[in-house]
């Protein structure tokens, strides 16, 4: 089959799976989840602006993330929830471009914001001293602009590179959403630029944070490792364990699911396993903060109105 006019042309997400007897399980349990991660980290936001012994810069990252969280699950998710509803699977290529594009920018944006929380704890745990120097308030806006503006960059980036390529009519993507190497090699024109340009990006703005958190981890960890009394070294972890749960939540299934995608391009497993990083830890987040983390907990009383 030949490309077709763009107008003309629809993609059919199949989910995570095809069995008519666990859709109303699907809708109801993705539904739960969407709507506890909105609140939850509404919540979050509140907490830390409300409550100024959380105006710190791993709370500022923090909120961002849990914006970024938000906008995550509402770029995917609803279109899901309909889909299953309606017993329609089908998506207009334009719609489906628009999904990938917010889609890549708030995933990007996580990526960038988890390492600057692990830059965070570094610098608290391995230079103490010279914390409220090095994390002043005019970096801590400058990072989290750096990283809006990558993230931008790439998603337009990715965005622009999917239009130039040539689709036939009715395609069917095994996921729940518009995942860019789907859409990709879904295409009839030749795909070589956009997997060269996939690459590159996943190399500088995947493997490069990525790399940065393993090393942040690596002097914490040698930090943490010179403190003499068992104590002191459990009250320097303790700060950095709700980051460390978080981070190996979100890249645990994400690497495996681009490690694999290679070899199981057209099956149910890469949506499965997606669901984790995409939908689950999204949900966790403020879960992982809030019971982790006594200044969270006071946050939330105070907003709530209740007496410590």
């Amino acid at each position: 089959m030949g490309p077709e006019n763009k107008t003309q042309i629809a993609f059919l997400l199949l989910g995570i799976s095809e069995d008519p007897q666990l859709q109303p399980i699907l809708f109801g349990l993705f539904l739960a989840m969407y709507l506890i991660t909105v609140l939850g980290n509404l919540l979050i936001i509140l907490a830390t602006i409300s409550d100024f012994h959380l105006h710190m810069p791993m709370y500022f990252f923090l909120s961002n993330l849990s914006f970024a969280d938000i906008c995550l699950t509402t770029t995917i998710v609803p279109k899901m929830l309909v889909n299953i509803q309606t017993q329609n699977k089908t998506i207009t290529y334009e719609g489906c471009i628009t999904e990938m594009i917010f889609f890549i920018l708030f995933i990007t944006l996580d990526i960038f914001l988890l390492t600057m929380m692990a830059y965070d704890r570094f610098v608290a745990i391995c230079h103490p001293l010279h914390y409220k120097v090095i994390m002043n308030p005019g970096l801590c806006v400058l990072l989290v602009q750096v990283s809006w503006m990558a993230s931008i960059q790439n998603s337009l980036l990715q965005g622009l590179m999917v239009l130039r390529l040539s689709f036939c009519a009715h395609l069917e993507i095994p996921h729940f959403f518009c995942e860019l190497n789907q859409v990709v090699h879904h295409a009839c024109s030749d795909t070589y630029v956009n997997d060269v340009v996939m690459y590159v990006a996943t190399l500088l703005l995947g493997s490069g944070p990525f790399a940065g958190i393993l090393y942040s981890y690596f002097k914490i960890f040698s930090s943490i490792n010179a403190i003499s009394s068992a104590q002191g070294k459990y009250k320097a972890f303790s700060t950095c364990a709700s980051h460390l749960s978080v981070v190996s939540l979100f890249y645990c299934p994400s690497l495996g699911v681009y490690l694999s995608s290679a070899t199981s391009k057209n099956s149910y497993s890469g949506a499965r396993a997606s669901v984790m990083y995409t939908v689950v830890t999204p949900m966790l987040n403020p879960l992982i903060y809030s019971l982790r983390n006594k200044e969270v907990k006071r946050a939330l009383k105070r907003l709530f109105g209740q007496k410590l």
